[in-house]
Formats: C-alpha cells, structure tokens, sequence
C-alpha cells in the first residue's frame, strides 16, 4: 500500500482554512496514487488549543469542519487528528482522537490514551484518555495507531516512565503490522535526534515499521519542526519529510521504500529555520506585516534583525539606532553596517537629550543619591518607549533582543529593553547566539566581524562590559543549563568543578529574577526547558532563602 505522510501546518481554531488544505493535500496524494493520506493529531483544529477547548462553539465546529473534509475528500483514505465527544457520560467531555474514514465512512476512531501534563504539555486538563488500544485492519494490514504520547512509554526507550499502560506493547500483542503514530510535536535542540532514538529502539524491539507524522508549524512559544519519517523494521529511515516546511512525503509498505527529503545537518541550522518559522507564523496570525527593533551594534540585536529579515523580509524590517551618551562610534558603524548588509531600512533617534530632561525631571528626587543602575535602566526604557511609540503609529511588530542568559540573571531591564510583542532570541543562551550568528556568516559576511569578537556591553556607563557583573558566558551558560534545564542541585553542579560561590551567585539571581520574566514577552522555545510555557515557578516563595543561606 502507497501511503502519504503530509505535515501541514494548521492555524488553531481556522478550521476553514485547515480543512480546504487537508482537502487539497489529499487530493494530491490521491494523485500521486496513494490509497492513505495521513496528518498530524488535531489536524482540524490545530495544537495546542488549551482553554478554546473549554468553549461549546469551538468544539461543535471542529465537528462540522470534521464532517466536511469526510464529504469532500474521495477515492483514498485518510487518518486525521481531531476533538471528538465522549459518549460514555462519565469524565471529560471530550477526546483527543485519530479518524480513518473512506469515501465517507468512518472506518475507526482511536482516543489517546496517553495525555502529558508535564513540561509544555497539560493534555490531562482537558481531555478524557482512551481506555484500551486495539489494532486497525485496512486493506489486508493490521495498523496500530498512536497519537504522539502513546509511544513514549516503553521501557526500551524510558528507564523512568510515567504511565501504567503501554499502547505500543498492548498493540503489537494483539497483532498489529505497522505503527502508525500521529503527532504535534514540538521542536527543541535535542528532539529530532531524539524522535528517531525512540522510533529505531521501537521499530527493532517489535520487528514492525513505524510511520511518525508530525505538524509543523509555529504556535505562539511552540515550533513544531515536522520531520515525519518512517523507519523499517531494523530502525532504517525509509521515508523522511523535511524539517521546518509544509512537506508531503509517499512510501509504499509492500516495498518498502520511500521519499528522503533534506533535514538540517546541524543544530544552528535548525535553530535558524526554527527562529524563521516561529516569527514568520506569529506575524501572520497576529495580523503584523513589519517588525520594529533597537539595533546596538551588539551581537543579541544583529541576531535578531538578520534572522527577522530572512524570516518576513528586509523590506519588513525596520532598525532603530538610538545612541546615548555612552555608545560609542564603533557600534553605531557595526550598526549600519549590519543593515546595510541585511538591506533593511533604519532610523537614527539619538537619545540623550530625552536623557538629559528625565535626570533634570529627577534632580530633586535623587538629591543626595549617587548615579547607579538606576540612570542605565532609564536610558533602556527611554528606547524601549521609542520603538513602542513607533510600534502605535506604524503597526510593526516590537522584537526585544533579549538572549536567555540575560533572562536568567535578571540582566534585563524591565520596560526597556524587555519591551516588545516577541522575544525572538529569548531561549537562546549567549554561548548559543554567537554559534547561531556564526552559522549565518559561514557562507558570507551577514554580521559584521567585529560584532563577533568585542566584548559585550549594554554601553550604559563609561567602559561598561558584561563581564563587570556576569561570570564568562561559557561558564555562566554552563551553570544555568545544568540547573535550569536539567534540575541539577547546587551541590553537584559545585562536584563537576564549578566555583561554589560563582554557582550560589548565579542561582540567586535566578531566583530573584522570575518576577521580571512573568512580565516578558513570549519568545520561540528551541531549548529543552524554556522560560514560560516550559518552566513554571511562583514568583512569591521562601525556598530560594535555603540556598541564600547556605551560600
């Protein structure tokens, strides 16, 4: 049987839009003389859709877009993600389930049984898990189908697992042929990698193929980077999508052989193309056609203005260059010399004679006090005051630059360069940003060397450096992966060679950061744990102190 993998990328709650693309997407795998077309989980209404699932009228249209891709699409058959109602009148009301119909007959439903509420995930909030798992037969073959968490169980794979069932086991118990799994996963540097770890371990533990489709696509925070692939029964790849595209993908499980489309080599390029994905779909539902943001000459803004005009366009770029009395003439050419490069329009908006009015404004209240950060923070909320006036009058889009280091620590300024509508940069550790920038300068000079080498510095005080206030990124960025992302106790951190009071430091500052961050605004997660949807700590709490005290 041909069979069709087609990763789309649907928009949550356009279930008109989703549903004439399902419908010409079948139509070309019908073409291409597939007899199976199959897409992501909740392909009609997208994902996640969190609380629109609380809604009566968001359900109910779910069901009649649903029942139009039944009518309209004819001549193959097609397995789908979407809400559907639990009938059975005890717990939630609804299922997150895949459909196979043909020539408009539903042939089998299956409810995921499996529903992640950890990390990004809170599933369990809204939707009721299926109860048992049982093998599809379609056209001679006995199919066992998954929705995107049901896999990720077995113990081949999981030392540590966090359900009681096992879908995968129960299905290939009761004589399941192949697996196929419907997913909407989303992107982080370690998942590709990952997802093939899984489907190989199971492939070869059950001698069965396993064909793994996913979304693409941005979603607010969330990137889902496609990749749908199959692999035989050794763990083979046998047909795979691209990675971060609308892709449709044939393979034949008579033959065995499929389509091998191009993936990204390295995670730079990945991240690149996740960046790209995230802001280009945020502009477009968000009704935006151009992007605003400060441009310093630093190596955080250069970043994020060479990865938004590849994304939306130079056309739609617009950088503002807004010198104070302390940025110096070498940032201010690295500046002009990035646009110049990138073809995107600037301004030039100096800022200290608005600096000058607000510290004769507060002369009286500050009398007595000394500068301190205080005056740096001014400056960076006079600009983020700037590209937020320009933002009201034009309609562009404000990206902060903001790197996840600085989000960490609290080396932000709220209201002044945290302002914005999306934090482009924002779960890209420093170390990470000059690697991704450094990818972008493999082929040709897109940011200007010196970019790359100076030192780093906000430039709000005569001689300012980062490293006045922060340990070396690679240090710094060592720590906070160790314990932002993977959980790690100061303890251990200080046993793999790290200086004690360096880490105390750092995890304080962590700590009394997260008001700051509950006040950002939201960025593409491309790390394992990102800030927002993927870390969730209350801002008020007393725990922090036992590491105060120990430190």
């Amino acid at each position: 049987m041909k069979i069709g993998l087609a990763q789309y990328d649907p928009a949550i709650g356009a279930f008109k839009h989703n549903v004439v693309h399902m419908i010409r997407l079948a139509g070309k795998a019908r073409e291409e003389g597939c007899e199976l077309i199959i897409f992501p989980e909740l392909a009609v209404c997208g994902y996640p859709p969190l609380d629109l699932l609380e809604r009566r009228e968001f359900i109910q249209e779910n069901l009649r877009a649903a029942d139009r891709l039944m009518s309209e699409v004819k001549g193959i058959a097609v397995l789908y993600g979407c809400v559907s109602l639990n009938t059975r009148g005890a717990g939630k009301p609804i299922h997150n389930t895949a459909i196979l119909f043909e020539d408009g007959k539903v042939l089998a439903e299956v409810h995921k049984r499996l529903l992640p509420s950890y990390d990004i995930f809170d599933e369990a909030r809204y939707f009721e898990p299926g109860t048992g798992s049982t093998p599809v037969n379609f056209k001679g073959l006995s199919i066992g189908v998954t929705i995107c968490e049901d896999i990720w169980n077995d113990s081949v794979v999981f030392s540590e697992r966090h359900y009681s069932v096992n879908p995968v086991a129960e299905l290939a118990e009761k004589g399941a042929d192949v697996f196929i799994t419907i997913n909407s996963s989303p992107f982080d540097i370690e998942k590709a990698a990952f997802r093939y770890h899984v489907l190989s371990r199971l492939a070869a533990k059950y001698r069965r193929p396993f064909f793994y489709i996913n979304a693409v696509g941005g979603q607010d925070c969330l990137i889902f980077d496609g990749g749908s692939m199959a692999v035989d029964v050794t763990g083979e790849i046998i047909a795979q999508a691209k990675d971060f595209a609308e892709d449709l993908v044939t393979v034949d499980t008579d033959t065995r052989q499929g389509e091998k489309h191009t993936i990204s080599v390295s995670k730079e390029e990945a991240v690149v193309k996740a960046l790209k994905l995230g802001l280009k779909d945020y502009t477009d539902r968000c009704g935006f056609n151009k992007a605003i943001l400060g441009l310093s000459g630093g190596i955080d803004s250069s970043l994020t203005a060479a990865v938004a005009a590849q994304a939306i366009g130079p056309a739609n770029v617009l950088g503002v260059i807004m010198p104070s009395p302390y940025t110096s003439e070498t940032s201010i050419e690295d500046a002009e010399a990035l646009a110049r490069n990138l073809g995107i329009r600037t301004i030039v908006t100096p800022i200290s004679g608005i600096f000058d009015s607000y510290l004769q404004t507060l002369e009286t209240v500050f009398e007595g006090k000394g500068r301190d950060v205080t005056e740096e923070n001014i400056q960076a909320r006079i600009r983020g005051n700037l590209l937020m006036a320009i933002s009201n009058k034009f309609g562009h889009l404000v990206l902060s630059t903001g790197n996840k280091s600085e989000l960490a620590v609290g080396y932000c300024t709220l209201y002044g360069d945290l302002s914005g509508g999306f934090a482009l940069i924002s779960d890209l550790p420093k170390t990470m940003v000059y690697k991704v920038a450094g990818y972008l300068n493999s082929e040709k000079e897109i940011i200007p060397r010196r970019v790359l080498t100076k030192p780093p510095s906000a430039e709000l005080r005569p001689g300012q450096k980062d490293r006045d206030y922060l340990p070396p990124y690679d240090i710094l960025d060592a720590i906070l992966e160790k314990y932002l992302e993977q959980n790690t106790p100061p303890d251990r951190i200080i046993a793999e060679g790290f200086n004690p009071d360096t880490v105390y430091r750092i995890i304080q500052m962590v700590d009394r950061s997260e008001y700051k961050r509950h006040q950002v605004p939201m960025g593409p997660r491309v790390t394992t744990r990102a800030f927002g949807y993927g870390r969730r700590y209350p801002v008020c709490h007393g725990y922090r102190r036992q590491a105060e005290n120990i430190g």
